[in-house]
Formats: structure tokens, sequence, C-alpha cells
């Protein structure tokens, strides 16, 4: 296996250390100790998974990823969770409850599994959607109603996520089926 590079080592300490003071709200000496040897521990646990290789594409490196794409990426879907969020919230606020769950299905020729992993959470972050399952470049995706899945369908959300990874600008998804229609 490939060593890994100082800038991956050093972006997942700095990424999980960050998590880590998020989560815990402190800032004294003993919990940012303790911090430190969680994230090491999860890093040396981490190590240990990446030495098998459970996709043909796995990344093995964070080299790959396009840094300064990831941190408008983060913005742009968290602004999605929020829209999402809000359209859920007035779904369920109207006493006529204008919910039409759909499945659909659709390929997204993504270059790695890791973007195709990216896609899955991030269309199961968004409310009003979930992933239901991801089969090579077949996904599955549990709707709450037709708005809900608009971007994916609108080609929006597979393609930042596209860019996180490459800089061309083509369509991802196709083959877009919708499994149960609405009634």
């Amino acid at each position: 296996m490939k060593k890994l590079s100082f800038f991956t080592l050093t972006m997942s300490f700095i990424s999980l250390m960050g998590f880590w003071i998020a989560m815990s709200g402190f800032l004294d000496a003993v919990h940012l100790a303790m911090g430190v040897v969680s994230v090491i521990g999860v890093m040396m646990l981490n190590h240990k998974l990446k030495q098998n290789q459970f996709f043909d594409d796995d990344m093995k490196n964070l080299d790959e990823l396009r840094f300064g794409r990831a941190v408008y990426y983060f913005f742009w879907l968290f602004y999605q969770v929020l829209v999402a969020g809000f359209h859920v919230l007035f779904v369920i606020m109207r006493p006529s409850l204008p919910i039409k769950p759909t499945l659909v299905t659709f390929k997204a020729d993504l270059p790695s599994s890791h973007a195709r992993m990216i896609l899955g959470n991030s269309i199961t972050l968004t409310p009003g959607t979930l992933t239901v399952d991801i089969e090579d470049d077949l996904f599955t995706i549990h709707a709450l109603d037709s708005n809900s899945y608009s971007g994916i369908e609108d080609d929006s959300m597979p393609r930042q996520v596209l860019s996180l990874f490459s800089d061309e600008d083509r369509p991802v998804v196709r083959d877009f089926k919708i499994i149960n229609p609405e009634s």
C-alpha cells in the first residue's frame, strides 16, 4: 500500500480535531488532550482499514480532492439542507399534507466510489430525501415529493459532487426513472 501523504494526514487530523472541538465545546487542556488521543486512535484505525481495497477505484489519497472546491461545496450543501428543511416544514405544516412519496433511480457517471459515496450522503443529508441503495453507479432514492428530488433530476447536486474531483462540466445523471409514480 502506498504511504499516506503529509497533506492527507494533516488534513485528516485538522478536520477530526475540529469536529472534536465542535462536539465537545471545551478548549481546556484535558479535553484537547483527550481529543488528540481520540483523533490519533481514529487515524490509526482508519489506516488499518485503508490497507484493504474494497472498490477498484478507491481513492488512496486526498490529493485527488479539490480542497478549495470542497470548502465551497460544504457551504453550498449547507444552503441546500436549509432550503430543503424549510420545504419539508411547509409540507408538514399544510393541513392537506401534500406528501407524495416516490422512489427514483438514476445512474451517476462519477469518477470514483468516494464521489458516489459523497453524493449518496449528500442526498441523505438533505431533508425529504434518503439514499436507499447504491450499486455501482445505480442510485435508488426515496423522496417525500417531486420537489425533494428536483436537485437530482436537474443534475445540480451530482454536478457539484463531480466538481469536487474534476474541473470538467458535463452531465452526470442519466437513466433517471420514477419507480412508483405519484398517485
